[in-house]
């Protein structure tokens, strides 16, 4: 099965951009929808940005369309988190995830990286 790890996580200063990457191993990229999510702590873990298999569809959470964009490279199997003017309340681990279903389907990603790390400091 496929297998993702993140990268780019860090300590940050409002304001700043951030880009986050994924990278999968051991299965047929293409085949999954993609999405990131993010876990505060206290807090349940939400969803950041899901994109389809062919990557010609996203979506966003109201909250957070402008400031986040997801995109992905089948060809290098890896998809990306670009996230631009970073508030404190960003501040959260950050998971890769992968679904064999639909994209919309939030409930049916079952295969998760092991997180990564974002600070944003006022």
């Amino acid at each position: 099965q496929v297998q993702l790890a993140e990268s780019g996580g860090g300590l940050v200063q409002a304001g700043d951009s951030l880009r986050l990457s994924c990278a999968a191993s051991g299965g047929a990229f293409s085949t999954y929808a993609l999405g990131w999510f993010r876990q505060a702590p206290g807090k349940e873990r939400e969803v950041v940005a899901t994109i389809t298999q062919a990557g010609n569809k996203a979506y966003y959470p109201d909250s957070l369309k402008g400031r986040f964009v997801i995109s992905r490279d089948n060809a290098r199997n890896t998809v990306v988190l670009q996230i631009n003017l970073l508030y404190p309340e960003d501040t959260a681990v950050y998971y890769c995830a992968a679904s064999p279903g639909s994209y919309l389907m939030t409930t049916a990603f079952t295969h998760w990286g092991q997180g990564t790390q974002v600070t944003v400091s006022s």
